[in-house]
This record gives C-alpha cells, sequence and structure tokens, in this order.
C-alpha cells in the first residue's frame, strides 16, 4: 500500500486499512453465521447463505487476508462512464480468490501491472489496499504472495 492511509475505501465496511487501526496487514470484513459458520462476503447484517440454515442475524468478522486464485480474467476495454477509469486506459487483471481460512471465493482487481499472462490458478495470493484510479479513494486489490 502507498499513502492511501488519509484516503476513503471505496465502500465502507469491506476492508480495513491502517488508518482503521489494523496496522500494515489489511484484512477483509465479512459476516459469518453463528449457528451453523457460513462466511460470506460483502459483509451484512442478516440472512444466512447457506441455504440450509434459517439463522437470521450475522456476526461481523474479519476474513482472510490470504488464498489461491480459483479462476481469473483480464479487462482490456475501458469502462462506459459513470464508471472512473485511468486515462490512458490500462488492461487489469481479475482473480477469484479462494481464502485460505474460510473457503469462499472473493473476487478483486489484482494489482498494477500483474496480467493475466501472471496469473495461474492455485497461484498464492494476498490481499493490498491500493488507490483507485483517478480519484482519493482506496480499493482492495490482490497481489501474489
Amino acid at each position: 500500500m502507498s499513502e492511501t492511509s488519509a484516503l476513503e475505501p471505496a465502500v465502507d465496511g469491506w476492508f480495513t486499512t491502517p488508518a482503521d487501526g489494523s496496522g500494515d496487514d489489511p484484512r477483509l470484513i465479512g459476516a459469518q453465521c453463528p449457528a451453523c459458520r457460513t462466511y460470506v462476503f460483502p459483509p451484512r447484517p442478516a440472512g444466512c447463505p447457506n441455504p440450509a440454515c434459517d439463522n437470521d442475524p450475522l456476526d461481523q468478522v474479519e476474513l482472510s487476508s490470504r488464498g489461491r486464485i480459483w479462476s481469473y480474467t483480464e479487462n482490456r476495454y475501458a469502462p462506459p462512464p459513470p464508471f472512473v477509469a485511468s486515462d490512458p486506459f490500462e488492461p487489469y487483471a481479475l482473480a477469484a480468490v479462494e481464502l485460505e481460512e474460510e473457503g469462499i471465493i472473493v473476487l478483486g482487481q489484482v494489482a498494477r501491472g500483474v496480467l493475466a499472462k501472471d496469473l495461474k490458478v492455485g497461484m498464492e495470493m494476498k490481499l493490498d489496499i491500493d488507490r483507485l484510479d483517478n480519484t482519493d479513494t482506496t480499493i482492495y486489490k490482490w497481489v501474489p504472495a
């Protein structure tokens, strides 16, 4: 992470930052059902995602910061307005990462400069926080571990 602690997260409550007092190790914030122990990301206050469980309130929890690539792709086209894109647009990779401890899959952008040709299924990744292009906000990203 580079100079992002004073910036605002793009989506409040989805990840920790050093500004939260979490140190240098960012974590995703998810939820867990207290009845069946099923995890979910992004976090939500109620509605267990397990179809075999009818528990309603969920507990907010910090999730793993490491996992392995389950799948990946590359975005080679700038998104249309109102979405913000770098100018000039630079292709970027997206990775679906299976979290090490929880076993859930979290989709996220991969760090700048890492493209699909640099990735492979099973590759270990870790969470990082970075500035969203052309904005004063931060997002979580996956980086090779």
